[in-house]
C-alpha cells in the first residue's frame, strides 16, 4: 500500500519576477493492495512530479509518503526493494539484449542467478517479449523498449508498482496486451500506480482515480462515483467538468 499525505513541490521561477513553481500542492491519497489506481490529469498537472516523490527520486518539500508502513524520507533504501518503477524516461542499455538488461538490474537487487532465470522467463511470457528477448535493444520499437523496461523493473518481484504512462506512444495491440497484464498484477495482490491523460486506459483498468489539476486534487474516488458526483454518464466528460471547474478557479 502506498500513502501520499500533503505532498507539496515548487522548483524556481523563471523570467523576471522568478516566482517558484508550484508543481504540486497539497497531493494526498491512498493506492490500496489488489487495486490499480490511476493518476489522471492533464499535461503540466503534476502527475510526474507526484510519481518522482513516491518512488524516492524526488523529497516533498512537506507532507509524506509511506511504502507498507514505511516513511519514504526515514528508510529510502528499504523502499526502493519493495517498489518496482516505470519512469517517464524509458532509456535502456542499448548494447545490451532485452534479456541482459533483465539480468542486470536482477543482479543490482542481489538475485541469485536461477532467480532471474526463473523471473526473466516468467515476465518474458507475460509481456509476449519471447521473439525478442535475446536481440540487442538497439533498433527496439518503443513498445519493445516500454516491455522491457517494464521486466527490469519487475524483475525483483516488488509488491508495489509505480507506472509513468505506460501505454504512450504504444500500437493497439501492445496497448491490449500491457492492459492484461496490469490486471494480473492486480489479481496478485499487488499495489499498481499509472498515471495517464487517456480516458480508455484509466476507465478499463482503475479501481480507483485521483484526479490532479494545476497540482491539486480535484476529485478521487471509483470511476462510478466521479460520474455520479459529476451528473456525468461518461467518465470523460466528468473530467472535463472536474478540470474545468478547477482551472476556472485559478484562471
Amino acid at each position: 500500500m502506498i500513502v501520499a499525505e500533503h505532498l507539496r513541490k515548487t522548483f524556481p521561477g523563471r523570467g523576471k519576477d522568478k516566482a517558484p513553481v508550484i508543481a504540486v500542492d497539497d497531493v494526498g491519497f491512498i493506492a490500496n493492495d489488489g487495486q490499480i489506481t490511476g493518476l489522471l490529469g492533464p499535461n503540466g498537472a503534476g502527475k510526474t512530479t507526484t510519481l518522482r516523490m513516491l518512488y524516492t527520486l524526488m523529497s516533498p518539500e512537506t507532507g509524506r509518503v509511506l511504502v507498507d508502513d514505511v516513511d519514504v524520507a526515514l528508510d529510502p533504501e528499504r523502499v526502493r526493494r519493495s517498489l518496482g518503477v516505470l519512469p517517464d524516461a524509458r532509456g535502456v542499455y542499448k548494447r545490451l539484449t532485452a534479456r541482459e538488461n533483465i539480468e542486470y538490474f536482477g543482479q543490482l537487487h542481489g538475485m541469485s542467478a536461477q532467480e532471474i532465470t526463473q523471473r526473466t522467463a516468467k515476465l518474458a511470457a507475460a509481456l509476449q517479449m519471447e521473439d525478442f528477448l535475446d536481440r540487442s535493444t538497439e533498433g527496439f520499437s518503443q513498445g519493445q523498449r516500454t516491455k522491457t523496461a517494464i521486466a527490469r523493473a519487475l524483475v525483483h518481484d516488488p509488491k508495489n508498482v509505480i507506472l509513468d504512462e505506460p501505454t504512450n506512444g504504444l500500437d493497439v495491440m501492445t496497448t491490449r496486451g500491457l492492459r492484461s497484464f496490469l490486471k494480473e498484477l492486480r489479481a496478485e495482490g499487488r499495489c499498481v500506480i499509472f498515471s495517464s491523460h487517456i480516458m480508455q486506459e484509466v476507465a478499463a483498468l482503475c479501481d480507483r482515480i485521483v484526479i490532479v489539476a494545476q497540482g491539486r486534487v480535484v476529485a478521487q474516488g471509483t470511476p462510478d462515483e466521479l460520474r455520479a458526483v459529476t451528473g456525468e454518464a461518461n467518465l470523460e466528460d466528468a473530467f472535463v467538468k472536474l478540470i474545468g471547474s478547477e482551472e476556472g478557479l485559478h484562471a
